[in-house]
């Protein structure tokens, strides 16, 4: 049997990250037994407030207060963790810019079991969890056997476990800011560059219209422009279409680009990495337009159409107009 499952908490500003509760839910699905402890590491008040928050979702949370833990420094975290978790601890981390720094070498130093982006669990049998991966950009689902024997590290994809909210659990704050011990810092945090904002902010749209790759063509875009017109909306995108210089990087959604909570998601011909799934947050309403049916978007989305965007888009846009 699985041993005890801890989830590493991200947050900014004071306030945890979405993945907080979906890494609850995620949990459960491995063991419907489970009661993860939630660990939180940082410094000052946005630390206090955290812990504070994730008590409605968790029985417990573990709390490392230390100014060299102040930046979410993945080398340094490790280093904590190594010495905190017991030996067959199962690890839940969100599969983001951040979980992919250090998740890997976690996993190595604990020497235990390492699963990466991880979509789906099937269950637990004994030792062994079988988890759902995605492989070729989502064009193939991939079925695993993890050896829990000696514990795991578990990259969750964001948005895969959908969280109604929290659940009430009003559980209790436990100080382990004395087991910190020493920490050697290698490298250090120096600055946060902002991302420069365009003639929009999409950060702060409440429906946004994204194209991606689908769109073919960069005069294709005006599809898009005309249907956002007609939502209210504004017009984002994937990374493919910043690197084609066909809208700033500015309108890019995605761990390398913004990361937005609108009320509505409208996804046109849009795959649904997880790089560009980590820029959405809030547990917006997804529409998803793709003509591969197998596309990993409509996993996440609350509503799939399999269609060729560029037919689609104009009629919907016409069916606005005229109820308007």
């Amino acid at each position: 049997m699985a041993g005890q499952v801890f989830a590493y908490i991200v947050y900014k500003e004071g306030k945890a990250d979405d993945t907080a509760l979906e890494l609850v839910k995620a949990a459960g699905k491995i063991n419907p037994d489970a009661s993860p402890t939630a660990i939180v590491t940082g410094s000052g008040s946005d630390l206090d407030a955290v812990c504070n928050e994730v008590t409605a979702s968790y029985k417990e949370v573990w709390k490392f207060d230390n100014e060299a833990l102040a930046y979410p420094n993945a080398e340094i975290i490790r280093q904590l963790l190594v010495k905190v978790l017991p030996a067959d601890a199962v690890v839940l981390v969100a599969h983001d810019t951040f979980g992919m720094d250090l998740s890997p070498g976690l996993a190595i130093m604990l020497d235990s079991t390492f699963v990466p982006d991880v979509v789906d669990f099937e269950g637990l049998e004994g030792d062994t969890l079988k988890a759902v991966r995605q492989e070729f950009s989502g064009q193939v689902s991939t079925h695993v056997n993890c050896d829990l024997s000696n514990g795991a590290v578990i990259n969750v994809r964001p948005g895969v476990f959908q969280a109604d909210g929290a659940a009430g659990v009003g559980g209790q704050v436990i100080d382990k800011s004395s087991e910190i011990g020493e920490l050697v810092l290698r490298r250090r945090y120096l600055e946060t560059v902002e991302a420069e904002v365009g003639d929009v902010d999409i950060t702060k749209e409440d429906v946004l219209v994204s194209v991606g790759r689908g769109i073919e063509d960069q005069d294709n875009i005006e599809i898009a422009e005309e249907l956002a017109e007609a939502m209210g909306a504004v017009v984002s995108c994937s990374r493919p279409i910043v690197d084609a210089k066909w809208l700033e990087k500015s309108r890019q959604v995605g761990t390398s680009g913004q990361t937005v909570k609108p009320k509505v998601y409208m996804a046109l011909g849009i795959s649904g990495s997880f790089q560009h799934l980590g820029g959405l947050k809030g547990n917006p309403f997804i529409v998803a337009v793709n003509k591969n049916p197998k596309a990993p978007i409509f996993q996440v989305a609350d509503v799939g159409i399999v269609e060729d965007l560029l037919e689609f888009a104009p009629v919907l846009t016409e069916k606005i107009a005229e109820g308007k």
